[in-house]
């Protein structure tokens, strides 16, 4: 029986089926004492200071969505927002003005950065940040930073004058990616490394699963992290990944031009064979890392890819990916749990 769950997650793909994996646990296991914990690794690559505040774009949105207080329309941030605040920092020149935070989720940002400057570390300050909703409940899944280090992705472009590097957010928001990304450099990730909360979250997993979050700067970020392979490896728990891409296209966002930056054709099954499959080393060496991937979820549109990820080593079913709603992303999350028993058993 599983008891432990771990999520490995980007920003709105991943908030939206981490909701829905709570509802199908809560819809499996109706006595809460009898349900598995859920624990979400999170992207901190997409971090950045923005007027003189720590902004975390990725927890942020998996604890607005777990809280139930996420903008739906959007996708992200909080309902009901304003922006006067920005608009005054705006007219103030402090700040990036292509970045709009709303009044609320200001608040947010404020809270965390005073959190920080007294001592708190990042993992300490999503404690405390995710504590206050539902009426001092919490969430019912627990919010893990990849590491207690600042990571922030930049990436190379060049508009023009030559080669430079932007934070990833700049080239994401104020370009819309399309300026073709040349490199991505994960700042700060030389002599970072994994908590012990995530290290000890992987390594008691049950089952691990991989968001249909962006593969190259979200999951890919999270896996570059020292000691969160070594901790899946050691966990000897399955991993079951969730396609990011339907029918040859991205969910939402630009992850294909984050793929096409490092060689990776928009597909089901390129991603796949990108993550590899845990039983085969990467690059062909016994030498060479292992794959990552027990088994991968492709959406239904994506059938005829089945044999040839299977041919990769890796278990595979084609069911709905569409998240359009949370019965939707609860039966997406009750697909991925049955094919994580089925590799335990």
């Amino acid at each position: 029986m599983l008891q432990n769950i771990v999520v490995l997650a980007g920003g709105v793909g991943g908030a939206r089926f981490t909701r829905g994996l709570v509802a199908e646990l809560e819809a499996r296991h109706p006595h809460p004492a009898a349900r598995p914990s859920v624990t979400a690794v999170v992207n901190t690559g997409d971090d950045a200071w923005v007027a003189g505040l720590r902004v975390t774009p990725d927890l942020d949105s998996m604890m607005y969505t777990l809280a139930g207080q996420n903008d739906e329309e959007r996708g992200w941030g909080l309902r009901g927002e304003s922006y006067r605040v920005s608009a005054e920092l705006t007219a103030y020149g402090v700040g990036w003005p292509w970045f709009t935070l709303g009044d609320l989720d200001l608040g947010t940002h404020i809270a965390r950065s005073a959190m920080l400057r007294d001592g708190l570390s990042h993992t300490q300050a999503v404690e405390r940040l995710t504590a206050r909703w539902n009426d001092g409940a919490g969430l019912p899944v627990t919010l893990l930073p990849m590491s207690d280090s600042p990571i922030e992705t930049h990436v190379e472009i060049d508009l023009g004058s030559g080669p430079e590097l932007v934070h990833f957010e700049e080239w994401w928001v104020k370009h819309r990616a399309q300026a073709p990304a040349r490199r991505f450099v994960q700042v700060g990730l030389p002599g970072a490394s994994a908590t012990w909360q995530v290290r000890d979250a992987l390594t008691a997993a049950d089952l691990v699963i991989v968001a249909p979050s962006n593969p190259v700067v979200s999951i890919g970020t999270i896996l570059a992290v020292p000691g969160v392979r070594a901790a899946i490896d050691a966990s000897g728990a399955p991993v079951v990944g969730v396609s990011p891409i339907i029918g040859g296209s991205v969910v939402r966002g630009m992850a294909d031009a984050c793929l096409t930056a490092i060689g990776v054709e928009t597909s089901a099954s390129a991603v796949a064979a990108h993550y590899g499959s845990r039983g085969t080393a990467l690059g062909g060496s016994a030498a060479s890392a292992r794959g990552l991937l027990d088994g991968w979820l492709i959406a239904e549109e994506d059938s005829a890819l089945v044999s040839a990820v299977e041919a990769l080593g890796i278990r595979t079913r084609s069911v709905p990916l569409w998240m359009r709603d949370v019965p939707t992303s609860a039966a997406l999350a009750g697909q991925v749990l049955d094919l994580g028993a089925e590799l335990a058993g």
